[in-house]
């Protein structure tokens, strides 16, 4: 029997309830397609808040604090074992079409990153380069979010190759104040109809190019672990109509934070919830930039103006998901391939009185979409409210290929569970956010019904009732009754995380 490809689609910072087959208010045909020919987990987990250690984590099999790449501007280490090495050796074909993010942007002469400024723009770099990358033989990569002056790299060859030779009109410039003159007048700074045609989108080339690659794989009938990796919808909250107007904001419904709900929390959740916040405290020497730390404060006209936005870009990504599957499906390829569906991480869009994202663990921050389809094998039509964490997808695909998997990862195999054989492969979930040297230092602890917080070095934490506080508006660590649950769920984590220790080597004699 012949081994099956792996086609992985991610999108990037998505919230985990933007899926039209669990929201009616957003539209993602594609998507609910997808979700009915396959399984929908409807309790997924990212490794990390944010992009670049989750994004490591899914191609090393292994946690943030174990990969290296901790957090926001770090990298990954070149060195590093990644999952494309193990397809390469046993014959598959490795592509990464999109979004890599693996490294940092600034190059330095001790840490060098190629995903950096000016290099993304030096297009005579990228017509050369094309691979090997962190286990991916072939890349094709951008690393904009909508109109960022990072635009460049393979995506802006191929603007170049469409005919589109003043794409730089498009895009913020490097090292320049902000200008708006591509996004259609009237509308906010950072937010608005992009008046870059939509066959110039980033959507348009990595479905493109995604579909070339599968092209190229069936012709010569090679398997392939690929991964197209989707920028949207990452604010800036930027797109082009009609997903522009797609959505009214006057029919959306915008989340409101609850009265006094911060009253039990953190400091730095309370102080976003004020007009000119001082973070100053969080700020250490070789920090860097504190996602997050700001007024979250916003007017709720505003804030569904965003939304509307932001279900247009989910809506306009999911069209060319779609273009993707029907890419796969016409080359007779979709019943011998996995196809999973996921993004980093989650995005708050007036969640607690937050937005965008931050070192606040609530579902809406670290609970991702998961869709799984592998016809023949996981169940059609499928929810499932097993534990998934993003850390296990490199495990999970080399037991389905039968691929020996490394010592050195420390997820867990979800085929059992995607395939309907088992209720659960996990009993919980670790995430971890280290923004900082200690000041943002958090880890959270989940299982099937509590959530568990802690702060590096702080006394505070939090600790939520999933079931009967659904909306994490009650924090119970300091709550008397609750102190015997919390005492029995710190010794959970602690075994938690001494369980997730890398073994890299079998102990193979006494001495």
């Amino acid at each position: 029997m012949k081994r099956p490809n792996i086609l992985l689609i991610t999108s990037d910072q998505q919230h985990w309830n933007t899926l039209g087959c669990m929201n009616p208010e957003i539209q993602t045909p594609a998507l609910d397609r997808l979700a009915s020919e396959g399984v929908l987990f409807t309790r997924a987990y990212c490794p990390n808040p944010t992009c670049t250690p989750t994004r490591a984590s899914i191609i090393t099999g292994q946690y943030p604090s174990q990969h290296g790449a901790w957090s926001l501007g770090t990298k990954l280490p070149e060195t590093a074992h990644t999952v494309g090495e193990d397809f390469q050796k046993n014959g598959y074909r490795t592509a990464l079409i999109g979004k890599a993010h693996f490294q940092q942007l600034l190059n330095t002469g001790a840490y060098p990153s190629i995903e950096s400024n000016p290099l993304q723009q030096d297009l005579a770099f990228w017509k050369d380069f094309t691979g090997p990358f962190y286990g991916f033989e072939h890349i094709e990569l951008l690393r904009n979010h909508t109109d960022e002056y990072h635009a460049g790299q393979h995506y802006g060859l191929w603007m170049e190759s469409k005919g589109l030779k003043n794409w730089r009109d498009y895009f913020q410039v490097f090292g320049e104040k902000r200008r708006d003159s591509h996004i259609r007048p009237g509308d906010k700074p950072g937010r608005g109809s992009w008046t870059l045609p939509e066959e110039y989108h980033y959507n348009a080339f990595i479905a493109e190019r995604t579909n070339a690659m599968m092209d190229k794989y069936k012709k010569n009938d090679e398997n392939f672990f690929l991964w197209a990796s989707f920028p949207d919808p990452h604010p800036p909250y930027i797109v082009p109509e009609p997903w522009a107007s797609m959505y009214d904001p006057k029919k959306i419904t915008t989340p409101r934070v609850y009265s006094g709900e911060h009253d039990n929390n953190p400091p730095h959740h309370k102080l976003t919830q004020t007009p000119k916040p001082d973070f100053s405290p969080w700020q250490e020497k070789d920090g860097n930039g504190m996602h997050g730390m700001h007024s979250h404060l916003h007017d709720q006209d505003s804030l569904a103006r965003d939304i509307a936005l932001y279900y247009g870009m989910v809506s306009f990504t999911d069209k060319y998901v779609g273009v993707i599957l029907d890419k796969l499906a016409s080359l007779g390829l979709a019943d011998n391939t996995i196809v999973v569906f996921t993004t980093d991480h989650g995005h708050f869009f007036g969640h607690h009185g937050l937005t965008a994202k931050g070192p606040f663990h609530y579902e809406d921050m670290i609970k991702v979409p998961f869709i799984t389809r592998y016809p023949g094998h996981i169940p059609a039509g499928k929810r499932s409210a097993a534990l998934q964490s993003l850390v296990d997808l490199p495990e999970t695909f080399l037991d389905y290929t039968d691929i020996s998997i490394p010592r050195t990862m420390t997820g867990v195999s979800q085929k059992a569970v995607w395939n309907g054989d088992a209720s659960q492969a996990r009993d919980h979930i670790i995430v971890e956010n280290h923004h900082q040297p200690t000041t943002i230092h958090v880890k959270t602890y989940v299982n099937e019904r509590h959530k568990l917080t802690v702060y590096y070095n702080q006394p505070y934490g939090e600790l939520y009732d999933l079931v009967n506080d659904p909306d994490e508006v009650n924090n119970l660590w300091d709550d008397e009754t609750s102190q015997g649950l919390k005492k029995d769920l710190l010794l959970n984590m602690l075994h938690a995380e001494m369980g997730k220790e890398p073994m890299w080597m079998p102990r193979v004699y006494g001495a």
